[in-house]
């Protein structure tokens, strides 16, 4: 015992010391970390930063979009991205799933239909019980929470504005500007802003779209689409140039054509020119042919602009701090560990340039920064083969490079690029077109050719892709995959079967079981 006792007599000085240097930022500024957006980076940092011990503070105030629609706490994921998307996309395969169920001896009343004024309250009401859930989170953490505007003063010091105008000031050790992005609106184009909406809308609205016209080709333009179609809507997508741009387009054209079988309308290669309201309530809506030159003219009932985002930095009082941005893109540049170009300024997700705007990205980045500021960590975000998937009626996976990157990065003759088109053994019975259910593998043509990138397309490609993800991130091999034994039967399994070459000009059809 007296052994022990001295052993802590022994302790208390360094324990001392070690809670007097933990405490001299506190002591210093009101914060040891403050981050300025509660949405899912934001959030992540902060509780991350919270387990060290250390006072943290989140800023998180949601401006109302154009049309008014404002949300809770928890970014564009929870409120108007990711889940809301998910969920409605949900919806239109279940519609699906009831049309398969009559093949399979299903007795389905006819006709079937969707309820909008069902679906939508059951979804925001999801939605507000995320909110409360990250509020608590916050507080079981010790996080504080304030419901303001954020903007920087100087490199330690932030000024807060509450929704009355309500001016105050904070200071901390480190802060980190999380603040996302905003859909853009084409403002040129009369009527876009005072008829149209966006993606911050669309899952929010109290009554059916009704035919809609979606304008853009970004993965939020056609998964919106997507489920639009699905619940039954009558809805078009106008393109003005290419879809999904930045994923493999070979790909893009099989998803955007499975929309097309599957009801949506594609106008390509068109630019709108104008919305007007006619007097029944309805939008009219001219565009031109960019190869024609032809006008046109249609009418909807909503016209949704999905044309890109933008990051939510003007407020931010960047410029006058002193932290860099990219003018043409107005995001934040950061260095390899998301630091900007003021000591103690930080920037992750959306806003930061030359990253993917990605919940998982966002999240991953905002842990890892915090254990590098306040554990003892040196980890930096590794943004190469970060899996993804769109959303689309025919869901599509990749993870790494698309076709064209690889060419690019290493030439034709550098690659090998395995594939297939196959059939999901649930679209047998149902008669259901899989024309376009197609998996591509692209690999080094050299050695044991080391795979460098992955694209699927088919039934939760999400979940398929997120298990190859893993694989290909340790550096997997075509050899490797082809050592792999399969899970009879699944879509998955035709992926370690791959081994039809697009040099070889054969048939990449699978046959059989």
């Amino acid at each position: 015992m007296a052994a022990l006792c001295k052993w802590r007599h022994r302790l208390k000085p360094a324990v001392f010391f070690q809670n007097a240097a933990r405490r001299q930022l506190s002591d210093k500024h009101d914060y040891d970390l403050l981050v300025i957006g509660g949405g899912s980076g934001g959030l992540a940092c902060s509780k991350e930063a919270a387990q060290f011990g250390k006072k943290v503070a989140v800023l998180d105030y949601v401006e109302s979009s154009p049309k008014g629609t404002k949300w809770g706490l928890g970014g564009t994921c929870v409120n108007v991205g990711c889940i809301p998307k998910k969920l409605m996309h949900q919806a239109a395969l279940l519609g699906g799933a009831v049309k398969d169920a009559q093949k399979y001896g299903w007795r389905i009343p006819s006709p079937i239909t969707h309820d909008w004024l069902t679906m939508a309250p059951a979804v925001q009401d999801y939605i507000r019980s995320l909110n409360w859930g990250h509020r608590v989170q916050l507080q079981d953490k010790k996080v504080k929470y304030l419901n303001l505007k954020g903007s920087l003063m100087d490199g330690h010091t932030v000024r807060a504005v509450s929704k009355t105008g309500k001016e105050s000031v904070f200071t901390a050790g480190n802060i980190v500007i999380a603040t996302g992005g905003r859909p853009k609106y084409p403002t040129h184009i009369p009527g876009s802003l005072e008829y149209g909406i966006s993606s911050d809308d669309i899952f929010w609205l109290k009554e059916s779209p009704g035919k809609t016209l979606v304008v853009g080709a970004s993965y939020v333009a056609l998964e919106c689409a997507g489920f639009l179609t699905g619940i039954g809507l009558d809805t078009s997508v106008m393109v003005r140039s290419i879809p999904l741009r930045g994923f493999d387009q070979q790909i893009a054209c099989l998803v955007t054509d499975y929309m097309g079988s599957y009801g949506t309308k594609f106008h390509w290669k068109c630019s709108p020119s104008k919305v007007e309201k006619l007097e029944t309530g309805r939008l009219l809506v001219s565009w031109t042919d960019l190869d024609s030159g032809k006008e046109d003219q249609d009418t909807f009932d909503t016209v949704l602009w999905a044309v890109g985002r933008t990051p939510e930095t003007r407020a931010l009082n960047l410029e006058k701090v002193g932290v860099k941005m990219n003018r043409e893109t107005g995001k934040i540049i950061v260095s390899a560990d998301e630091a900007t170009s003021v000591p103690h300024i930080y920037a992750i997700g959306d806003i930061a340039e030359g990253r993917p705007e990605l919940t998982p990205t966002a999240i991953q980045a905002g842990k890892l920064l915090a254990r590098r500021l306040f554990g003892k960590s040196s980890e930096l975000m590794d943004y190469d083969c970060v899996p993804t998937t769109v959303f689309t009626p025919l869901e599509y996976g990749s993870v790494g490079l698309s076709e064209e990157e690889a060419v690019r990065r290493h030439g034709e003759d550098g690659i090998e690029v395995f594939h297939a088109f196959y059939k999901p053994l649930e679209f047998t019975v149902a008669e259901r077109d899989a024309s376009q259910c197609y998996i591509k593998m692209v690999c080094l043509r050299e050695g044991a050719q080391r795979i460098l990138g992955f694209h699927f397309t088919g039934p939760n490609a999400g979940e398929v892709t997120q298990g190859f993800a893993l694989a290909i991130k340790c550096g997997a091999t075509y050899t490797q995959l082809m050592a792999t034994v399969g899970i009879h039967p699944t879509s998955a399994e035709e992926i370690i079967k791959l081994n039809i070459t697009k040099r070889s000009g054969l048939d990449p059809t699978v046959t059989g079981c």
